[in-house]
C-alpha cells in the first residue's frame, strides 16, 4: 500500500500520532504580526508582513471550536496552508483549500506545530508562525525548498479527530468464509484473517462485513480507513495500519493514483463505517512486477480488510 505524507513537513512530519504539549500559548504577542481572515473551512486572507519574522513561536486560535481537543495519541483530518517566510519575502508552499483535499495529520509533526495543536478543539482553525528552530532547524529541508534560516507560517482547520484503535462502527453481516478468507476481530482490535484453502479468485472481489450507516465513498474524497493487508499465498500480514496505531488517509481514484487499483474500484459506493474484505488479484495490485521489499510476488493475490472511518471533501 503506497502512503502519502505532506512533502513539505518531511521527515519530521510523514503524518502520523502526534506529541507534544496541550495547552500553552507560547507566545501571543510578537512583532510582526501576521493577519489571517475568513470563515472556518473556506481558504483564508493571510498577511505577512515585509519584514523578517520574529525568532519565538507564536500560536494564536483564530477560531474557537466546540468538539473534542486533539489528544497527543490522535490522528485528525483537517486542511491547511503553509507559507514560507523568508528574509522579508513570503511564498505559498501548499494548500489544501486550494486542492479542495482535506489531509490526514497522522505522525510526528514539527515541534512547533505540535505545540500549536495538541489541545485545540475540533472546529478551531489556528495560526502557528513557527522559527527554524522549531521546524527542520539550521538543515532547512532542500527537498522542499526550505532553508535553515526560514520561518513556517501556518492556517490549519480542525475538522475531526480519530483515535488510534478507530475501527468500524456499522452492523456486522458477514465473517466472510466459504471459498473467500474469514475475518474475525474483537471491537477496537485489528481484524485476524485466516486464508482458505481453495485457489483464489482471478478477478477483484468485494465483500462487505460490517454495513455502516454513514455517506458512501465518492471519487476525489480524501478518504480515512484502517486496514490489514495479507498475501493469500502464506496468510502473511505485510501491512497494516493497526500495527502503527494510526489511520490512513488518501484521496480515492486521484490522479496520479494514491493508492492500488485494487481499493480504487473495492472502496468507491462503500459507506462510512463499513468493514470491506478486498480479495486483489495482481493485476489490481502490484502487477507482475510484485513488491518484494514487502514480500509480494508478481503471481500473489492480496486480501484486504478496510474499515472506513469517514470520507472528507
Amino acid at each position: 500500500m503506497r502512503r502519502i505524507a505532506l512533502a513539505l513537513m518531511l521527515p519530521l512530519a510523514a503524518i502520523g500520532v502526534l506529541a507534544g504539549c496541550a495547552g500553552s500559548s507560547p507566545s501571543l504577542a510578537t512583532t510582526p504580526v501576521v493577519t489571517v481572515s475568513g470563515a472556518f473551512g473556506q481558504a483564508p486572507t493571510i498577511k505577512i508582513p515585509s519584514e523578517k519574522a520574529a525568532s519565538s513561536l507564536t500560536v494564536k486560535t483564530l477560531i474557537h471550536g466546540t468538539g473534542p481537543a486533539l489528544t497527543k495519541t490522535q490522528a485528525f483530518v483537517g486542511n491547511y496552508a503553509i507559507y514560507i517566510w523568508s528574509g522579508t519575502a513570503h511564498r505559498l508552499a501548499q494548500s489544501s483549500f486550494k486542492s479542495h483535499q482535506p489531509t490526514l495529520f497522522a505522525g510526528q509533526l514539527l515541534p512547533g506545530l505540535e505545540k500549536a495543536l495538541i489541545g485545540q478543539k475540533m472546529g478551531s482553525r489556528v495560526l502557528a508562525v513557527v522559527p527554524p528552530k522549531q521546524a527542520f532547524g539550521t538543515s532547512g529541508n532542500p527537498q522542499a525548498g526550505i532553508k535553515g534560516t526560514d520561518t513556517l507560517v501556518f492556517v490549519v482547520d480542525l475538522i475531526k479527530n480519530f483515535a488510534p484503535n478507530a475501527s468500524a462502527t456499522g452492523q456486522q453481516v458477514s465473517s466472510g468464509g466459504g471459498s473467500l478468507p474469514k475475518v474475525t476481530a474483537a471491537t477496537g482490535t485489528a481484524p485476524k484473517i485466516t486464508m482458505p484453502s481453495s485457489k483464489p479468485p482471478t478477478t477483484l472481489v468485494t465483500k462487505t462485513l460490517v454495513k455502516g450507516s454513514g455517506a458512501a465513498v465518492a471519487k476525489n474524497q480524501t478518504v480515512v480507513v484502517q486496514y490489514v493487508g495479507a498475501i493469500w499465498r502464506s496468510g502473511t500480514v505485510f501491512d497494516a495500519s493497526w500495527t502503527r496505531q494510526q489511520p490512513f488517509g488518501f484521496t480515492i481514484a486521484a490522479t496520479p493514483s494514491q493508492v492500488i487499483p485494487g481499493w480504487n474500484q473495492g472502496l468507491v459506493g462503500q459507506t462510512v463505517g463499513s468493514r470491506v474484505m478486498l480479495v486483489i488479484p495482481p493485476a489490481d495490485g502490484y502487477g507482475k512486477s510484485g513488491n518484494s521489499q514487502a514480500g509480494i510476488k508478481g503471481t500473489d493475490t492480496l486480501v484486504f480488510v478496510v474499515d472506513i472511518l469517514g470520507t472528507f471533501s
